[in-house]
């Protein structure tokens, strides 16, 4: 060693500074928003006894009973398929920030699986807080996922996925809802045991056709993360409509 410091070594040392900067900001990031749902959702179970807001409850009736939302969520419900990609967008704070964690589509805060069982369809979907206290993965009826009661719109996605992983991905998510995952709030790729909705979607897929590359997560300067819109802006998902209730 002569102490000099090869032309190399300086931008080695500046990209691994950057990489370093950049893995601790998105977690941080990561970390804020999971935060702020989780005081939201604790301010609002809290607050139960309170009167509701009548502008926020109007609204919500309005939006409930209009006509037109309703033929929509129909409609939607009959062009449903086996595999299809399900998104939506809450009505409250909390999906608000979770809409924040997309990188290219803020639109949708939420995302599940749709399966045709007995010839109708459900979501198996996970999440957690207020609307779902033991943060079990869940499955409901594709009428109530869509409900414009706590919802700004929706929109549903088929994969292009080879023929028969239809079936295949069923089991998948069957076995999972069986083991009753629970929902993942530190939205962390790298365990097993819970999921957060995105995670679900995407593990399931990939799993399903047998391909790690299928969906495909995003890689900021070392933190790995999929966002609800890293699956239905994929190159094999294809919009079959999008909804913006009235």
């Amino acid at each position: 060693m002569n102490g000099k410091v090869t032309a190399a070594g300086p931008k080695s040392l500046k990209f691994a500074g950057f990489k370093a900067i950049g893995f601790s900001y998105m977690k941080n990031y990561v970390k804020m928003v999971v935060a702020v749902v989780a005081v939201v959702t604790g301010l609002c179970s809290c607050r139960n006894d309170e009167p509701v807001n009548k502008a926020l409850l109007d609204g919500i009736v309005l939006r409930k009973n209009n006509p037109w939302n309703l033929r929509s969520v129909d409609s939607a419900v009959t062009l449903l398929h086996s595999g299809d990609i399900v998104v939506r967008t809450g009505n409250d704070a909390t999906s608000y920030m979770l809409c924040q964690l997309n990188t290219k589509d803020k639109t949708y805060s939420h995302c599940g699986i749709v399966m045709l069982e007995n010839g109708y369809p459900f979501v198996y979907h996970s999440i957690g807080g207020e609307a779902n206290p033991d943060a079990r993965l869940r499955r409901d009826s594709a009428n109530i996922w869509f409900s414009p009661a706590n919802n700004l719109g929706f929109g549903v996605a088929r994969l292009d996925m080879p023929a028969g992983s239809d079936t295949t991905l069923h089991r998948v998510v069957r076995g999972f809802y069986k083991e009753r995952k629970k929902f993942d709030m530190d939205f962390d790729l790298t365990t097993e045991d819970r999921f957060y909705c995105a995670e679900l979607v995407y593990k399931s897929v990939n799993q399903a056709v047998g391909d790690s590359q299928y969906l495909q997560p995003i890689n900021f300067l070392g933190y790995t993360f999929v966002g609800i819109d890293d699956i239905f802006l994929n190159r094999h998902a294809h919009r079959i409509c999008q909804i913006r209730f009235k």
